[in-house]
């Protein structure tokens, strides 16, 4: 009698559509991957994320359509504790053999370390935590003991940068860990050219523009290249700040106009969904990352991919990824050090930068997160 073949399982717990924004692409692309790799494969996102004080956007949700070959299932409550069981026992029962969690906020501890208590109750299932942040960027009550409890279950741990990795002791001391780069977002589309990206943003093809991408918090040095652009005022660069104010605007409203850098700018302060983002990628000469921390940034890899150039500050994991005077340049946290690298950078020329970057990119693969996950869930 022959046997039906069945592939491993893997459930991914964490965010993904209708939630919107990096982690959600991140775990929908992983998804993508281990079903490319025969595995039967899903993710259990959630059905309410963050309580209204916690999330400072204009919405969670995403108006893209869903990806049209994920299964995922909405259904974690982060806030209501009979569902953390609910959801955790409909696991045990599933009895994956992999279960993979993302960590990136200690508010998701005792939601998180809840259901991944229940699912270990089967005595079968490995779990592996990709960890973004062990120590959050920015600190609130309940943080330790939050983590701590998260922790206790999981079995290994995937980190993507250095710093998580070397903060990983102090909460789980002993447990296998990896660090494993971020992988490049390639589910944003190909690479257009300069002109058709501007074009489509209406920004003039000769300009020299610095792009500053992402979700606008205060660890990320906004109001630093803010400085560093009051600097350059007499050069002819130009800011695209591409993304959505996680705080309030009215002190960068009022830097901006006490800099006098207004015609220096162009600001693009919505949500850019995801079928935008290669335009603003592809638009600019050079991205810009002027963090006060960091452990790793998810717009490295977005740069990588779209063959663009960048300036990091010297903070956390960022400096590791770029290796300076080939696929950038590495300043640091203040704006002397900011503009000086900006002026350096157009000195050398895009052109320099890119035989390195095109080489460098080739090690940030999804087939080798995927593997790694496999291989530290076994103790390998």
């Amino acid at each position: 009698m022959s046997s039906v073949f069945h592939p491993k399982s893997v459930v991914i717990i964490g965010p993904a559509h209708p939630l919107r924004g990096g982690l959600a692409s991140y775990d929908e692309r992983l998804a993508k991957e281990f079903m490319l790799q025969g595995w039967d494969t899903s993710i259990y996102t959630f059905s309410l994320q963050y309580p209204g004080f916690l999330f400072p956007g204009t919405t969670q949700y995403s108006t893209e359509p869903a990806p049209a070959d994920l299964t995922i299932k909405v259904c974690i409550n982060s806030v209501n504790p009979l569902n953390w069981w609910s959801v955790g026992n409909e696991l045990k029962k599933k009895k994956p053999d992999l279960v993979i969690v993302r960590y990136w906020l200690p508010f998701m501890g005792p939601c998180l370390g809840t259901i991944l208590r229940r699912v270990k109750k089967n005595r079968h299932t490995k779990v592996v935590c990709i960890a973004d942040n062990i120590i959050p960027h920015e600190k609130r009550p309940g943080d330790i003991p939050f983590t701590r409890y998260f922790v206790q279950p999981v079995d290994a741990f995937i980190t993507m940068s250095e710093k998580v990795l070397s903060d990983l002791p102090q909460f789980a001391a002993g447990k296998p860990a990896k660090f494993v780069p971020h992988p490049l977002y390639d589910n944003f589309g190909e690479k257009v050219s300069r002109n058709e990206a501007r074009e489509k943003l209406g920004i003039g093809k000769d300009e020299k523009i610095l792009l500053f991408f992402g979700f606008i918090r205060k660890y990320k040095g906004l109001d630093i290249l803010l400085d560093a652009m009051k600097l350059l005022k007499e050069q002819p660069y130009k800011l695209l700040v591409a993304g959505e104010f996680y705080e309030d605007r009215k002190q960068y409203d009022e830097q901006i106009a006490q800099l006098g850098i207004q015609d220096s700018l162009v600001l693009r302060t919505d949500f850019i969904p995801d079928s935008e983002v290669k335009y603003y990628l592809c638009a600019a000469d050079v991205v810009v990352q002027p963090y006060r921390n960091a452990t790793q940034s998810g717009v490295t890899p977005l740069a990588y991919h779209f063959e663009i150039p960048m300036i990091v500050t010297n903070v956390g994991g960022l400096p590791s990824l770029v290796p300076e005077g080939k696929v950038g340049l590495i300043a640091e946290p203040d704006a002397p050090s900011i503009a000086q690298k900006i002026v350096e950078y157009f000195e050398r020329g895009t052109d320099s930068f890119l035989p390195y970057l095109i080489e460098e990119k080739k090690k940030y693969s999804w087939t080798k997160m995927a593997e790694a996950i496999v291989a530290v869930a076994e103790g390998k």
